[in-house]
């Protein structure tokens, strides 16, 4: 089948709701700084009322991938679930609006009548780290019969969102996804998300990197909760040994990007960091959006850095420029 897109997200459909607080504010709600924390609707409206909230946007983390990727100019699908609500349809008319695919019907109402198109409360605290407290609503009906044999096929990579684990059925829809894009001759690359959804799903996540995955994404945190250590290097070796191909970011100490028996050190792209949100979507974008216009890992590197950079000097998980035309590229 003929490629028509570069990059296919799978992910959480969720819209952000993004407000300031202290840190004082995160201890009164009981949440640690940093962590993503499943809620339901009504601590989303609950903290809602307690904050006030700096903007609303589309999000989720393959979704902010995907747009992110799109504006670098790379060719894009997504696939998610949301309801047929308001706030599902603005989320659908924003991702065709900033270019990316988004063939996934809305919930029918026959099943969760009730559930609401995700949101994501994104608390950010004076150090710009973000402590995000999700709803998944919709999210949670994400099955295999979402995957579409039609678009993973003509699709270069498939990216899989590692949020997506905690709904019921997202496993073997993440295994259906894997299986379809290898008969296709694609590849299949993994982002880890967070590292309490790590150790919610440690074994399956290794089960999965070890059997279906060609590009793994993580941070240092989620990196070293998946091989249960507190050492970068020691997960490192870990990783060389269970997939082949891996970009492992390090906050400002860069990143690492292993391949085979080659790896790269990638120096981070200085900025003044505002809000932590989407940094690592934005660089697996840059460095997907790299890899398949037949860059170097160098190469690939630098432009996630510079795309990540981007994000977190604003508040929002989207770029606001292009920084690969700013830098040259």
């Amino acid at each position: 089948m003929t490629i028509l897109y570069d990059l296919c997200g799978i992910g959480n459909a969720i819209t952000d709701v993004l407000a300031k607080v202290s840190f004082d504010f995160l201890e009164a709600q009981g949440l640690v700084a940093g962590s993503m924390t499943l809620i339901d609707e009504d601590r989303v409206k609950t903290l809602r009322d307690a904050v006030q909230v700096e903007c609303e946007t589309g999000g989720g983390s393959a979704a902010n991938t995907c747009v992110t990727a799109a504006q670098l100019g790379a060719r894009v699908a997504y696939l998610g679930k949301v309801s047929g609500d308001t706030a599902g349809n603005a989320f659908s008319d924003d991702m065709r609006g900033c270019g990316v695919t988004f063939p996934s019907k809305p919930l029918d109402g026959r099943l969760g009548a009730n559930l609401a198109t995700a949101s994501c409360i994104v608390l950010i605290t004076p150090d710009g780290q973000r402590t995000m407290c999700t709803y998944l609503g919709a999210c949670t009906q994400f099955s295999p019969e979402d995957v579409l044999p039609d678009v993973i096929a003509s699709s270069s990579i498939v990216y899989l969102e590692g949020y997506l684990f905690d709904p019921p059925h997202a496993q073997e829809a993440f295994r259906r996804a894997a299986t379809l894009a290898h008969n296709a001759g694609r590849q299949v690359s993994l982002s880890l998300s967070d590292p309490f959804c790590v150790g919610r799903h440690r074994e399956a996540f290794l089960d999965l990197i070890k059997g279906h995955i060609d590009i793994l994404f993580a941070n240092e945190n989620e990196i070293c909760a998946l091989y249960q250590t507190d050492t970068f290097e020691t997960a490192a070796r870990h990783v060389a040994e269970d997939t082949t191909f891996a970009a492992l970011t390090r906050s400002e100490q860069g990143s690492v990007v292993i391949r085979g028996g080659e790896r790269v050190d990638v120096a981070p792209v200085p900025t003044q960091v505002v809000d932590t949100t989407g940094a690592g979507d934005a660089y697996a974008a840059g460095f997907l959006t790299g890899l398949t216009s037949n860059r170097s890992l160098e190469e690939c590197g630098r432009l996630a850095s510079l795309a990540a950079s981007e994000v977190i000097s604003h508040y929002g998980a989207r770029p606001l420029s292009n920084p690969w035309k700013d830098a040259g590229f």
